[in-house]
């Protein structure tokens, strides 16, 4: 006979909303923050308002060792221990919990922010809140007023100042009273939206029985949105669990990421992310990459012996605490974070994986700490670990795998001169000389705009402090943060221009938009070439520089000489090896750098 994971036990609204205040049912980070649009709440409203299906909740009854957990809301509650956590419903319990109640939700950017949502009390009519319908004397500006009376049984005395105000409305824009139907109307519309709270919505309720595992696989065959739960999830909810200081602190630290102010993680690079910092607390405290690794030991188990225990459990987090602490220390995340701009990567758009930061700085932190490696030593390394690992998309295909290998290799290094040779040597194994003739030649033959070969030969023009094409600044200038706003003050330009090419037959464009056929130049210039043939533009440059300067420009940014009277596809193939050229002239100076 089968055995179900699950009962059904449909709640109503209210009854959810109460238990979610009082701590009996724990709404924990399991999914992501809150990411919901104002629009797509008001529309929830107008759909329970018109008696439609608005999707199902699943809960999952706490495991016994589950003492307390992270809530919406602040202050104690009454249940020290919830029964039930959500695992889906998440944005839906939010959306009603914080538009009836008036609480703040924390959105994707980490931010606070109210939901508010108008109503029309007459025609019975939901809205997003602006400030129109605030001073509009026929809205309902926020419907958490409404509840908010309700609760201090003061809802008559709601209504007969709404109608009052109405009426004041009505009157200064020469309209008629509220009559005795329409104030019938807005009591029993009133009473419509209170009755929110008894609308009832399927519920499941996955039974302690079934482990994390089972619990992943449920969500994944029932969501509707394509989301799946994974081990990072179940971390987070783990360190909300046991740590609710611990894990504040993390998601502090991703939100200061994002805002630009003195002593916060702010960073030209990553908006980090919870599962970022995991990762690395992870791999820098037990030298694991895989996740499922890492929720086991924070969960008790002990993965030599294969055993489970409190004691293992507390012993875990207790390391996690420990090593949590130098992942969030400003001072190495800032010294760390300088090193992308000595590898030539100057803001987040040149970055294509974010595993590159992540992993780059466990490495960062295990040099520092566990090896003792010397701080000039240790940034030369981790400078060229970042230029090869982002060029070559060294994380691109299984990282989780490939760092838990490197992990165990190190595992046999014991000094800073070993793991200095063990960076290196895995540089130079990826980046030898016939990844430069050939590997790297023929990569560069994509269309692909956000290609990491692209961004890589942009970082090697800035390591090598190259001047842009036909202008005396370097490159690097043009992109340092803050001096143009939102847009940079240069464009990505064609060097044999799309529509030139369209008029000489090439239209596909996987043609056009190769990227050896692209260079930066500044604003002005780039208006000026425009659609120009090569022929007609090169004359105007030569003889604004002169024979030797403009031959300087067009050799340090990787231009054949006589580019504009060769055949295109000639050219590119011509350019993609000058490219290969550059980026390998950067590399080498990134080890001249780290012999000196």
């Amino acid at each position: 006979m089968i055995q179900e994971l699950f009962e059904r036990v449909d709640r109503q609204v209210g009854n959810l909303l109460t238990d979610i205040q009082n701590g009996r049912i724990g709404l924990p980070d399991l999914q992501r923050p809150f990411v919901w649009s104002d629009a797509k709440v008001r529309d929830l409203f107008d759909s329970m308002m018109k008696g439609f299906p608005v999707g199902y909740v699943m809960l999952w009854a706490s495991p016994a060792d589950y003492s307390n957990t992270k809530n919406i809301g602040i202050g104690n509650k009454p249940f020290k221990r919830p029964d039930d956590l959500v695992i889906d419903g998440q944005q839906r319990l939010t959306s009603l919990l914080a538009a009836m109640t008036g609480i703040m939700v924390l959105d994707k950017n980490f931010e606070w922010r109210r939901i508010r949502i108008s109503y029309e009390p007459l025609k019975k009519e939901f809205q997003v809140w602006s400030k129109a319908y605030e001073r509009s004397h026929q809205y309902i500006a926020d419907i958490a007023e409404v509840f908010k009376a309700h609760d201090n049984l003061e809802t008559s005395k709601f209504r007969r100042a709404l109608i009052l105000r109405m009426n004041e409305g009505r009157k200064k824009n020469e309209q008629p009273e509220l009559t005795d139907e329409e104030q019938d109307r807005i009591e029993d519309n009133i009473n419509a939206l209170l009755s929110l709270r008894n609308y009832t919505i399927p519920t499941l309720r996955i039974l302690p029985k079934a482990d994390e595992e089972d619990v992943a696989e449920i969500f994944r065959r029932v969501n509707s949105g394509g989301q799946n739960l994974n081990e990072n999830n179940f971390i987070e909810t783990l360190l909300a669990v046991y740590d609710n200081e611990m894990h504040d602190r993390i998601k502090k630290f991703c939100a200061d990421s994002r805002m630009p102010a003195k002593n916060t993680s702010y960073n030209p690079i990553i908006d980090v992310d919870p599962s970022h910092i995991i990762r690395v607390a992870i791999a820098f405290g037990f030298h694991r990459a895989r996740m499922r690794y890492g929720y086991k030991l924070l969960r008790g188990d002990d993965l030599e012996a294969g055993t489970t225990s409190v004691e293992t459990r507390e012993k875990n987090m207790q390391i996690f605490r420990k090593f949590l602490e130098h992942v969030l220390s400003l001072n190495d995340w800032h010294a760390f974070i300088n090193l992308f701009s000595e590898a030539g990567y100057l803001g987040r758009e040149q970055l294509r994986s974010n595993y590159v930061v992540v992993y780059s700085y466990v490495f960062y932190l295990m040099g520092k700490y566990e090896y003792d490696v010397q701080p000039v030593a240790l940034r030369r390394a981790i400078v060229r670990w970042i230029f090869m690992s982002t060029i070559t998309s060294f994380y691109s295909n299984s990282p989780e795998s490939a760092v838990e290998r490197q992990l165990a290799d190190l595992r046999g290094v014991h000094n800073a001169e070993g793991f200095v040779a063990f960076l290196d040597d895995t540089i130079r194994r990826r980046m030898n000389e016939t990844y430069f003739s050939i590997e790297l030649v023929n990569s560069l033959t994509s269309s692909s705009a956000n290609s990491p070969l692209w961004f890589g030969y942009v970082a090697s023009i800035n390591i090598l402090g190259t001047p842009m094409l036909f202008s005396n600044t370097p490159q690097s200038k043009y992109w340092v943060i803050g001096t143009d706003g939102d847009k940079r003050s240069i464009d990505k330009h064609h060097i044999f221009p799309k529509h030139y090419l369209e008029s000489i037959g090439i239209v596909d464009d996987r043609d056009r938009n190769q990227l050896a056929n692209f260079t930066y130049l500044d604003y002005n210039t780039n208006i000026d070439i425009s659609d120009k043939a090569p022929t007609l533009y090169v004359a105007n440059y030569k003889e604004k520089y002169g024979e030797d300067s403009y031959n300087a420009h067009l050799a340090n940014n990787a231009i054949p000489l006589g580019f504009e009277k060769m055949e295109y596809f000639e050219f590119l193939e011509q350019r993609r090896k000058l490219m290969a050229g550059i980026i390998k002239k950067a590399y080498n100076k990134l080890w001249e750098d780290g012999s000196k």
